[in-house]
């Protein structure tokens, strides 16, 4: 059984504010967001390992199913804004790194192509994400839309750009 002891502890990214293109308020509204994914995937593991601990872990258990299936939410919530967030510089000059260039220009022939890809998935109408990831097994990058947090995941796909 897992040690519950050890429980997900929300970053803490105050080197943020006053970043060009984004608010205060609106990275505020997204701190608290990305806590209460934090908050909240702490409190499913801890339920659902005890539900498993009682014995009460079974497909057939209404509460442990949803659960089960809210935990990919809520776990997915926090680690793509930790992606998120990981990727905001202040003082960024908004110009790609040479390696996400390369690996851009590889995938899609060029740097403007990838970056058309990505403000099409990223402008489609929804609650999501658009990401980047990068296929572990040809290194090729692709533009994904992700549908809440937990919906088109690409499993072992690397997220890049988020």
């Amino acid at each position: 059984m897992a040690d519950l002891a050890k429980k997900y502890t929300p970053k803490s990214f105050p080197h943020l504010k006053g970043l060009k293109g984004i608010s205060d308020g609106v990275l505020e509204s997204h701190f608290k967001l990305y806590e209460g994914y934090v908050n909240r995937t702490n409190k499913l593991t801890e339920t659902l390992f005890g539900l498993a601990k009682e014995g009460q872990a079974a497909g057939t258990n209404p509460a442990y199913a949803e659960m089960t299936r809210r935990l990919g939410f809520e776990y997915n919530g926090m680690v793509l804004h930790e992606y998120y967030f990981a990727g905001m510089k202040p003082g960024g000059s908004g110009n790609p790194g040479s390696k996400l260039k390369a690996a851009a220009e590889g995938s899609f022939s060029s740097w403007d192509v990838y970056l058309a890809d990505l403000k099409a998935v990223g402008t489609m109408p929804g609650i999501g994400w658009a990401v980047t990831y990068q296929d572990p097994t040809t290194g090729w990058l692709s533009n994904h839309w992700i549908t809440l947090h937990e919906i088109n995941n690409i499993a072992g796909f690397r997220p890049i750009v988020v």
